[in-house]
């Protein structure tokens, strides 16, 4: 326990002492065009502070592929997030350092600079302060950030980058933290077939595909609202609970009763390629998905009100349930995951 105050203690000095990691773009380093896309909300607070710029950009990337971030360098931030799953990574649970397992399913890593909160619970808030969670996490990377730096700092390649990227080679928390974040601002995924549609590109629904998206609207269309189908907001939607004693979904975070089992709604952007879905991956399909509303959810007190008022079901036959998967596949984006 005192090693890990000490450790939290160390990197709280470096974001406080750290004034001169703040550098602004010059003409040799320039700031990145993040243009929001059709329909999108604002940026969040906290890109302003942190424009991706060509070399910070360049530096996130090879830090989030990074395998000596982990104690014996064999996981990156890329290991859970692969580009082919539209940056999850196709398991139940996440997993590790030596295989350990995850309490919870990884999510994708896709318009993130357009969240509002960060992970299944939105312990975070700022995306710049999440890369320290699994770098020191016992089932993810079990290191520290100054293990980190030991590792990295004689690299040539990375000090050619941090100089590029901060205007001098030196190697700190801060910029490494605000170097892959402004890497993940970057993957944007607005290019899908149903992005095409709404852009007026000559593309067109099927009689399927339009039929699931009527359905949709209607059915789905509370929760996964908006350009980024999701509200942000934090629901109990019922799923299977899991069997991890230390699992409480926002509870978690702010100690509510009235939070407990409460998740982010998660974006359906690029769903096709995420199974398994929940968060534990309690699905293998979208088929079982709606399977499993269309039975019914568990009660809870604190069940979402639109399913309470349902009998704790969204009712949908064979055919509803084809058509709206349908449309959820319109939403898949070829371009962002290759």
């Amino acid at each position: 326990m005192k090693k890990l105050l000490a450790l939290f203690v160390l990197v709280g000095c470096f974001y406080a002492c750290s004034k001169d990691d703040i550098a602004e773009p010059s003409e040799t380093n320039p700031e990145l065009d993040l243009a929001i896309p059709f329909g999108f909300p604002e940026l969040n607070a906290f890109v302003k502070d942190n424009r991706p710029t060509q070399y910070g950009v360049a530096l996130g990337e090879m830090l989030f592929n990074e395998k000596r971030f982990s104690g014996n360098n064999t996981i990156s931030c890329a290991s859970c997030h692969n580009p082919a799953n539209a940056f999850a990574d196709g398991k139940k649970q996440a997993v590790g350092i030596y295989e350990r397992v995850g309490m919870r399913n990884t999510p994708p890593v896709q318009n993130l600079a357009f969240m509002k909160v960060f992970n299944w619970d939105g312990n975070m808030v700022q995306l710049e302060k999440q890369p320290l969670v699994p770098i020191i996490t016992h089932e993810e990377m079990n290191s520290s950030i100054l293990e980190v730096i030991g590792k990295i700092q004689e690299d040539m390649a990375y000090k050619d980058l941090f100089r590029k990227a901060f205007g001098d080679a030196a190697i700190t928390p801060e910029r490494i933290y605000k170097s892959i974040a402004q890497y993940e601002y970057t993957l944007i995924s607005a290019n899908s077939k149903y992005d095409k549609v709404k852009r007026g590109e000559g593309v067109h629904f099927t009689e399927l595909e339009e039929r699931g998206f009527q359905l949709f609207q209607l059915k789905c269309g509370s929760c996964h609202s908006g350009e980024l189908f999701t509200d942000q907001s934090f629901r109990n939607v019922g799923f299977p609970m899991n069997p991890s004693t230390e699992e409480a979904g926002r509870a978690r975070v702010t100690g509510l009763a009235t939070d407990y089992m409460r998740f982010r709604v998660p974006s359906l952007r690029n769903a096709e390629y995420t199974a398994p879905y929940g968060s534990f991956g309690q699905f293998a399909t979208l088929k079982e998905v709606l399977d499993y509303f269309d039975k019914g959810v568990l009660a809870a007190d604190n069940l979402d009100p639109l399913l309470k008022a349902n009998a704790n079901r969204i009712p949908l036959n064979e055919q509803e349930k084809s058509a709206i998967i349908a449309f959820i596949k319109t939403l898949s984006d070829p371009s962002f995951i290759q």
